[in-house]
């Protein structure tokens, strides 16, 4: 199936601010997500300042920026003012905090005052219940669950997903996100069970351009690339 057929919305995933603007200009892109650890890997120090650079050239669709306080008092005050930054902000809450303790209730503050949220780091189908009950009244929001780190773990994320995507059935505003997948395959399983969007780093990003690749030749390129790679290095046995 080539990219363009897919129904799966991509959602670019980084904090590398040139190739977010970069990805802004590809029609693939339906949105794009960030993280407090992504952005200090990235080397950003000013968290709004960052932010509202990517804003400024990201104005027509869907950017999620995470909220870094454990208190939930902490949390409520940089979700609002991260949501005033612009109409396209979604604010990522973590599902717990770091002592365990749930972050439902203040979902559900949030989403009944009109904020866009997106509810990150969820792994159980328990967990999904629950968040789905914080935002059942609000604007709309994503609910992401970490497939990819799921399967780091030797389990299918497969079933647990098309759990998921059963229990969000009854509430249309709300969207299922495949985060952290693996390899590219991961985007035609989630798209085969019907799942909303899938976050893509913007590394493998680079790999959607082989979808659909002949194989013959795929495979022919790669015994020249080990040929050119030895002609160069000058081995000798």
């Amino acid at each position: 199936m080539p990219q363009d057929k897919l129904s799966i919305k991509v959602f670019a995933d980084g904090a590398n601010l040139d190739g977010i603007l970069r990805l802004a200009d590809d029609p693939r892109i339906a949105g794009f997500t960030t993280n407090p650890t992504l952005m200090r890997q990235s080397g950003i120090t000013e968290y709004e300042g960052f932010a509202r650079k990517v804003l400024d050239h990201v104005t027509d669709r869907p950017v999620s920026f995470e909220v870094f306080s454990d208190e939930f008092d902490e949390m409520a005050r940089q979700a609002r003012r991260i949501a005033s930054w612009g109409p396209n902000v979604a604010v990522k809450i973590p599902i717990t905090n770091t002592k365990g303790e749930s972050s439902v209730p203040l979902v559900r503050e949030l989403s009944a005052e009109g904020l866009r949220l997106n509810v990150t780091a969820l792994m159980t189908a328990d967990q999904v219940g629950e968040v789905v009950d914080g935002l059942s009244v609000g604007p709309g929001a994503i609910v992401s669950v970490f497939a990819g780190r799921i399967a780091d773990t030797g389990r299918d994320p497969i079933p647990l997903m098309a759990s998921c995507l059963a229990v969000l059935e009854a509430f249309p505003h709300l969207e299922l996100l495949w985060a952290s997948p693996r390899e590219i395959l991961n985007v035609y399983q989630a798209n085969a069970i019907g799942c909303h969007i899938i976050t893509v780093s913007h590394d493998l990003l680079g790999k959607l351009s082989l979808i659909g690749k002949d194989l013959t030749d795929y495979s022919l390129e790669t015994v020249r690339m080990f040929h050119d790679d030895a002609a160069k290095s000058g081995y000798l046995i």
